[in-house]
């Protein structure tokens, strides 16, 4: 199959690394052609559209902020819609509501098309070993043909159900994070308060029954000297996908209050101008609030 990736950030570039890695021609598309000038030279070819990519691809991979940004690459005049072939595969990996992406969907579908939502749970860490969570939504049959190419960027691939599902449970496991994220800030915060070192703190709970995957890719983060390092979602784009999750939570009259607390404390880390962080930065608001510098 020939690929279509539209979005070169961080995640996305390191998906097309390991497709071309896996032998996968990939033609890629990104609004600045700059951030590709590596993958062109990894074996990249590049379109100068998103249609274009579409005409010569048999699947299509999205990866981007929201769902505007989506639409707009998706149904513009040059976008991936005008240039889709039949028995093509359209595969949004975006973080987007599930109703927007559904109506995408019907959209994609009356142009003769499939798309599938495959929102993907890691770091880069993960992705380099191979081991980034896929969740897809969608035909379970055009999820068996794509499969193979899902498997060649992660090894943990769960098709949850129709269109939307896998968005549905992408925003649950990120208020889950969220909440675990803030809930170890606090107690490293609170350690360093009765005075344990933050270096002795964090070592410990690495070693603890509390680790676990995302703790221990971020927890390396708050350590001096560490925060400008990595940013694996800044404070702004990991509050866009909490209230994406809070949002659906109200429709569905599902009770999240510990994730709609956990929001409140990214609204104080955003309110202390640590926008640009890492939100694991919240650690620097428990800090502060615990009169430590």
């Amino acid at each position: 199959m020939n690929i279509g990736f539209v979005g070169l950030g961080a995640m996305g570039a390191g998906i097309v690394r390991r497709l071309l890695a896996a032998g996968r021609p990939v033609t890629g598309w990104n609004r600045t052609k700059a951030k590709a000038e590596p993958l062109l030279a990894a074996g990249m070819e590049w379109a100068d559209s998103p249609r274009e990519l579409a005409s010569v691809s048999d699947v299509v991979c999205t990866m981007l902020t929201d769902a505007a940004a989506v639409e707009a690459v998706v149904l513009g005049d040059e976008g991936i819609l005008s240039g889709l072939g039949p028995g093509s595969f359209y595969v949004d990996m975006s973080t987007i509501s599930p109703e927007r992406s559904r109506a995408l969907a019907e959209a994609v579908s009356a142009a003769g098309s499939t798309m599938l939502d495959a929102p993907v749970s890691g770091s880069m860490a993960t992705l380099e070993r191979g081991e980034l969570s896929i969740m897809v939504g969608g035909d379970g049959s055009s999820f068996e043909k794509v499969r193979p190419v899902l498997l060649d960027m992660g090894s943990k691939i769960t098709h949850v159900g129709e269109n939307g599902q896998a968005l549905v449970l992408k925003l649950a496991i990120n208020l889950s994070l969220v909440v675990q994220i803030i809930s170890f800030c606090e107690s490293i915060a609170f350690a360093e308060k009765s005075g344990i070192a933050r270096e002795t703190a964090v070592d410990a709970v690495l070693k603890s029954v509390i680790a676990s995957p995302v703790v221990a890719y971020r927890a390396p983060l708050i350590l001096e000297g560490n925060m400008d390092e990595a940013v694996f979602a800044d404070v702004e784009l990991q509050q866009k996908d909490q209230l994406l999750g809070l949002a659906l939570a109200r429709e569905l009259e599902s009770p999240m209050p510990l994730a709609a607390l956990a929001n409140e404390w990214l609204t104080a880390t955003r309110a202390a101008g640590l926008n640009d962080r890492d939100f694991v930065a919240v650690h620097q608001v428990f800090r502060a609030l615990g009169g430590m510098k």
